[in-house]
């Protein structure tokens, strides 16, 4: 009896030994966390409840923003997102990078690449002078329907169009389709691995003009090693980096800032 009880014991021990180990490794290492988060996390709390963590999200900010209020849908997003259930959006701290940059350029048409839940279009489109716009384009079907309803919620759908599909198949068709001389400002949050040919794309598609913007997300966590690597190499872009960490997380992420050159 004495011997069962101490396995049960050792085993016990052994569990939460194992489950401060996966805390700490979640804290501390980006793919760890994602991991859990996007995968594991997700799909229990999905199954659950019979709804998608994007659903969540907006109905959270449905029930407690301040509908034609963007400042209002930007704060209750982040609130559940760091203390209800992780999500990919740009964040608060690196969202205060997008800010100063979108301020600076102070665009009259600006693309982003991944709308996601339209936490960003709204948090773009509430910096836009009159008469600006905001293009953007999302591949999910599903997030774009959750995002149109945030965008609108937020107040802001005359100054952004949700354009739903890949960004290679809708990039070409900015300049005929939706009247796109040149782009100011983009922000590229999608597929990381489209970063680069992307970017390649909007220069063969003569959409950058010299003093263009880019702005790149997560370039450390996922990580967009091939993209940090063609626009820092590229004599026609100068690079800015801007250290900060993985949304919602204390885990290090950063962002990239290039200007064409022309």
């Amino acid at each position: 009896m004495l011997e069962s009880s101490s396995v049960l014991l050792f085993i016990v021990f052994a569990l939460l030994f194992i489950l401060l180990l996966l805390v700490v490794l979640i804290r501390k290492n980006g793919t760890a966390a994602l991991i859990w988060n996007e995968i594991i996390r997700e799909k229990i709390t999905n199954f659950i409840m019979n709804q998608s963590k994007e659903q969540r999200i907006l109905n959270f900010v449905l029930q407690n923003a301040v509908r034609g209020d963007p400042c209002s849908v930007v704060d209750t997003i982040d609130k559940y997102c760091s203390q209800k259930e992780w999500a990919m959006n740009v964040g608060n701290e690196k969202g205060l990078i997008l800010d100063k940059t979108v301020e600076e350029v102070n665009p009259s048409v600006a693309l982003e690449l991944g709308t996601y839940c339209g936490y960003s279009a709204v948090r773009i489109a509430r910096l836009l002078k009159a008469g600006a716009r905001l293009l953007t384009v999302e591949f999910n079907p599903e997030f774009a329907a959750i995002a149109k309803q945030m965008i609108e919620f937020a107040g802001v759908q005359d100054k952004v169009k949700l354009l739903e599909g890949p960004s290679e198949g809708i990039i070409p068709q900015l300049k005929k389709k939706y009247e796109v001389d040149t782009l100011d400002f983009v922000f590229l949050d999608h597929w990381k691995d489209r970063y680069t040919p992307d970017t390649i794309l909007l220069q063969e598609c003569n959409l950058l003009r010299k003093g263009s913007v880019l702005l790149a997300d997560n370039i450390i966590v996922p990580g967009a090693p091939e993209f940090v690597n063609y626009i820092r190499n590229n004599p026609r872009f100068q690079c800015t980096n801007y250290p900060s960490h993985l949304e919602y997380m204390k885990v290090e992420d950063a962002m990239e800032k290039a200007v064409f050159l022309g």
